[in-house]
């Protein structure tokens, strides 16, 4: 009995064991073989564009101090360095000779006042001829414009600052001779509250600018197109914004650029004329924007810049793009993407085009 028993427990084993191999078989054909890969799902966003520009501070107003009159410097009343305002009075050239040049004139208008007014008289009475009260009348007006000279002169021996803001360092000391109108300024005022901001921006750069918004890719209409911001040399963003002036219309024939305007609030002077800054000025809005993460950006041997994407099969493509700029840790993407698109940020090593793969969302997975 048992001898017949032993085929049937063979070909039972051998019909388990095949089962088994068959089951085995089909469960393996229900795990996934692709890689696992993240994926940042592409959307179309509404985006503030703007441009970083290198710009350079230049005073409000600027005073070269200079003399009217020839003199020797008796004091300077002022300290290098100090706030002065305007009418002030920055230095004394010796008044002496204009004093007394004005003393003079002063004197003789009298006489001449008196012979001008016989002389009117004499002339109804036929006593003098007409060209006799001319020329007295002549010599008044002569002895009086004389006297207003010499009186202009005296106030310039006063050496005044025509605007209010900081003086530098003194080209004279007291004792110097000076002359009127010379080459050489005796010291400078600068007005540096508010302060402006002079940046050169490229003719290609504004002129992509208008095909931007001729071609709808950029809207003004929803922003504050004159706003400014400011960024210090040592990377810090200055406390106040500023507002863009003007545009010049002239082309710098040596850079190619333009010059943008801008006026910053320098309450404290913290801002210097001659420092160089960065200006982040706002071009316009993009409605429909689309920033990918630069980490999910590459280079070919050609220089292009592509993109893996994993398309609705879960199969990997890749995607020839053109890039705007990049904004904070994200590129602008111009063209090559679309809305709901997958690109693969993490596991490009992994999964090559054609591949089938695993996604995970970008968002899902923590940093």
């Amino acid at each position: 009995m048992q001898n017949k028993l032993k085929p049937v427990l063979k070909l039972s084993g051998i019909c388990f064991l095949l089962l088994a191999i068959v089951g085995c078989g089909q469960k393996s054909k229900a795990i996934p073989q692709g890689p696992e890969v993240t994926v940042f799902t592409v959307r179309l966003q509404q985006q503030v564009i703007t441009t970083e520009l290198p710009g350079r501070t230049t005073a409000f107003l600027i005073a070269e101090i200079r003399p009217q009159v020839n003199g020797l410097i008796q004091k300077r009343l002022f300290t290098e360095g100090s706030e002065v305002k305007a009418g002030q009075v920055l230095y004394q050239i010796d008044p002496a000779p204009y004093q007394a040049a004005y003393d003079k004139a002063k004197a003789n208008l009298p006489a001449l006042q008196l012979r001008a007014e016989r002389y009117k008289e004499a002339l109804v009475e036929r006593a003098v001829s007409q060209q006799e009260f001319d020329d007295a009348e002549a010599a008044l007006k002569q002895a009086t414009a004389e006297l207003e000279t010499a009186r202009i002169n005296l106030n310039y021996t006063k050496v005044v600052s025509p605007i209010s803001g900081r003086i530098g360092t003194s080209s004279v000391t007291d004792g110097d001779i000076v002359t009127a109108y010379q080459a050489t300024a005796l010291a400078t005022v600068q007005q540096l509250d508010p302060i402006y901001v002079d940046i050169p921006q490229s003719t290609s750069e504004l002129l992509r600018l208008r095909r931007s918004l001729e071609d709808g890719r950029l809207n003004h209409d929803k922003i504050n197109q004159n706003k400014v911001k400011l960024i210090l040399e040592d990377g810090t963003t200055y406390s106040s914004d500023g507002t863009l002036q003007f545009q010049d219309v002239t082309v710098d024939s040596t850079t190619g650029s333009v010059i943008l305007r801008a006026i910053f609030p320098n309450p404290e002077g913290f801002l210097l004329s001659g420092m160089f800054v960065r200006a982040v000025i706002i071009e316009g809005i993009n409605e429909q924007a689309i920033l990918v993460p630069q980490q999910g950006v590459f280079r070919n041997p050609k220089g292009e810049a592509f993109a893996l994407i994993v398309d609705a099969e879960n199969k990997v493509q890749q995607r020839i793009l053109t890039l705007d700029r990049a904004i904070g840790d994200k590129w602008l993407v111009s063209s090559g993407l679309q809305t709901g698109d997958r690109v693969i940020v993490e596991g490009v090593q992994r999964a090559g085009p054609g591949a089938s793969v695993k996604i995970v969302a970008f968002d899902q997975k923590s940093n």
